[in-house]
């Protein structure tokens, strides 16, 4: 039997690429968001291109702690978790109308989206982690370099708890690593903003002249999470066809 495998936001994009990469070896995968439907359809395909039931899911808000309590519960409710993908979030609160209240409204929501969502699953999932063994990866974005602040800064806040974590499992013989993608095509991030030419745009700022694929982060989360990335912990990935070097 594979390992056991947990991806939020699996239902589309990045965190369905993600569950795939790891069904495709014979792992046990929990998908995780807020759609049931979504993620009832994404188990259902899944499964039956790599096997039935190598997928489940649960629905829950991971910025609310007795949702994501729940959620611990049914994912935890016949043995342990060896990898963490938190990839539930993005920038649900593009604009601001300007007023103070309204920017203290897109920070506390873009927080709640990415920075909650991902400390709260993995905080109720460590103690039911492999030790040793166990792999936390974090869903970060080129944003965290530069901006917008909103987004980016939640973003950069990863960062800093994955050091965190990577101090504090350590010892443990856990390692925790985020990946930081740039543009990347066939994912709903960007929704009505995703014109195509703000596509060109941003596909005109990489080296490479290309977009990402959720394909080619997959494989970069599967290999920080496999056990050869034993003495990788405390990175951030960076993957954008050079549109923004790392640092």
């Amino acid at each position: 039997m594979g390992r056991r495998i947990v991806v939020s936001g699996g239902g589309t994009g990045i965190g369905l690429a993600t569950a795939e990469a790891f069904a495709a070896e014979g792992d046990r995968v929990v998908i995780l968001g807020r759609r049931a439907e979504v993620l009832r359809a994404a188990a259902d395909k899944l499964n039956a291109a790599h096997g039935a039931d190598l997928v489940t899911w649960t629905s829950a808000d991971l910025s609310d702690p007795e949702q994501t309590r729940r959620a611990a519960e049914f994912i935890t409710a016949d043995g342990g978790v060896d990898v963490v993908v938190t990839n539930a979030g993005g920038n649900v609160a593009p604009s601001n109308d300007g007023t103070l209240e309204g920017i203290a409204g897109q920070y506390q929501r873009n927080f709640e989206a990415n920075v909650l969502t991902a400390v709260l699953l993995t905080e109720a999932l460590l103690p039911h982690l492999t030790r040793p063994g166990g792999r936390i990866v974090h869903l970060s974005s080129v944003a965290s370099l530069r901006g917008p602040g909103s987004y980016g800064g939640t973003k950069a806040a990863l960062h800093t708890y994955t050091f965190e974590l990577a101090r504090r499992l350590g010892p443990e013989g856990v390692t925790a690593n985020a990946v930081a993608p740039g543009y990347v095509e066939d994912t709903e991030f960007f929704g009505e903003r995703g014109t195509p030419e703000f596509i060109a745009q941003q596909i005109g700022q990489t080296l490479t002249g290309q977009p990402g694929t959720p394909v080619e982060i997959a494989a970069a989360i599967r290999y920080l999470a496999s056990p050869e990335a034993a003495y990788v912990t405390g990175q951030v990935l960076h993957i954008n066809g050079g549109a923004q070097y790392g640092r």
